[in-house]
This record gives structure tokens, sequence and C-alpha cells, in this order.
């Protein structure tokens, strides 16, 4: 059997403190701000990845370079397109979790490509056909489609400085769907209308994960970053308690 002294060791050794968010398709990392704060005064090391939006491996890539500066077990948190990367990146060893928000959750063999047409459909999403090997949101749905809790102003905003995406982030396949050996938990937007609610809650069941539906719009970590940031809280307490107790079974 484990000693007490040695289960508290082991459960000081696996406290999961080490958060990693990757945003999604025409954004930045900044719009990640409220959470990171959130987390970060509960104690949390939260640290934003700048992927470039350029190609799957690419983004795949600067999130691995993340993790490896991570000094224990992570969880991986991505939004929107930022689900294929983390569906990649988080076979990564120190990842111990996933959280999927309002986002695409692949498996292997799958593209965004080849898993658009299949989905419901999404009339007010702007994501159109890529100019010069790079895809847009269209400004004239940008607000209802991508935002539509925030204000306009901010919208604007959100709108002339998004990241555009290289073809090859819809285009790559994923060769290892992470989220089939590892623990995961889905927020459904379900007022999102760039990716249908339907859809994530297909995702969702089919990964097996913790599900919480939050009325938000597509960007809901923005607009609801507190209920939010408790998934990842509640990911990060779940995962450390598993990882524990399968630790005791094993000194079992």
């Amino acid at each position: 059997m484990l000693s007490a002294g040695k289960a508290a060791n082991a459960q000081a050794k696996e406290n999961i403190k080490n958060i990693v968010l990757v945003h999604g398709a025409f954004a930045d990392g900044s719009g990640w701000e409220a959470v990171y704060k959130i987390l970060t005064k509960k104690g949390y090391n939260v640290s934003v990845v700048g992927n470039p939006n350029t190609s799957l491996a690419n983004d795949v890539d600067a999130t691995k370079h993340v993790l490896a500066r991570q000094n224990g077990p992570v969880i991986l948190v991505g939004h929107s397109y930022g689900g294929a990367v983390i569906t990649e990146a988080g076979n990564e060893a120190n990842v111990v979790g996933l959280v999927y928000v309002a986002a695409f959750a692949p498996d292997a063999g799958e593209s965004l490509l080849t898993l658009l047409p299949t989905l419901p459909p999404t009339p007010k999403s702007g994501v159109g056909a890529p100019e010069n090997g790079y895809f847009w949101y269209d400004k004239a749905k940008f607000h209802a489609g991508f935002c539509a809790e925030l204000s306009e102003e901010k919208a604007a905003f959100m709108y002339d400085s998004q990241i555009p995406n290289g073809f090859a982030t819809f285009e790559t396949t994923i060769s290892k769907a992470a989220w089939r050996t590892k623990p995961s938990w889905f927020v459904v937007a379900t007022q999102d209308e760039t990716i249908s609610p339907d859809a994530e809650r297909f995702f969702a069941k089919r990964a097996g994960s913790t599900v919480t539906e939050i009325k938000g719009c597509h960007v809901v970590f923005i607009s609801h970053p507190e209920e939010v940031a408790a998934v990842i809280e509640a990911a990060a307490k779940e995962s450390e308690i598993k990882t524990v107790k399968e630790e005791m079974a094993y000194a079992n």
C-alpha cells in the first residue's frame, strides 16, 4: 500500500497549475486576457500561445514550444480552430487534459475542410473562400457571426485586427487525436454562429468530453470569461484527482 506520506507527496507532485491557452482563427492571444487574469489570480501559471495561423504544422509547433517551457502537467485549452491545434499538440506527454471552447475537435485523418461540409450550416458565418492562400472573415458578417455579444466598437476593432488563416490550417489532417487517449472538457456556446452548437455537441459526444453549455456567442471566452475559466479550473482539479488516484493504484 501507498503510505500517507507518499500519498501526500504524490498529491503535491501532481498538482496541476499549468494552463496553456491557444487562440483560434482570425484572432490573436489577447482575447484570452480576462480568462488569464481570473486564473492567475487563483494561482495558476497561465501561458498564451501566439500561434501564427499560417499552417496547422506551424501552429502545433508554436504550441509545443510553449508546452516545453512548462514545469509539470498541463491543461491545454483551444478555442475554435485552436481545437484542431490542441487535438494534435495535446499528444505531448505533459498534457493531461484538453479543454475545447466553441471549437473543432477533429479525429485522425480529418481536416477542417473535410469536416465543414458534414456539419450543420451556419448561415451567419463570414468565413469565405481563400484569397491568395488565406482565409478572412467577412466584414459584413463579423459582428453577428463572430462576436455578437460584444459592442460594435469592439467588433470593429477585432475585425480590423484579425489574423487571416493560411489555407494549410484548414486543409491539413490530424495525425493523432489526443482526445482519444486523454480526458477532455467542452464548452458549447449555444448562440454560436460560426461553429454550429450542434456541431460542438457532436464533437463533445464523440470525444466523451465533460460538457458545459453556456448561452454565448462564438467568442464565449471573451463574453463569459468567468464561466469559461471555471470549466478550465474544473479540468485542472479533476485531472489532478485522476492522476493521483492512478499513481496510488499503481503503488498498490
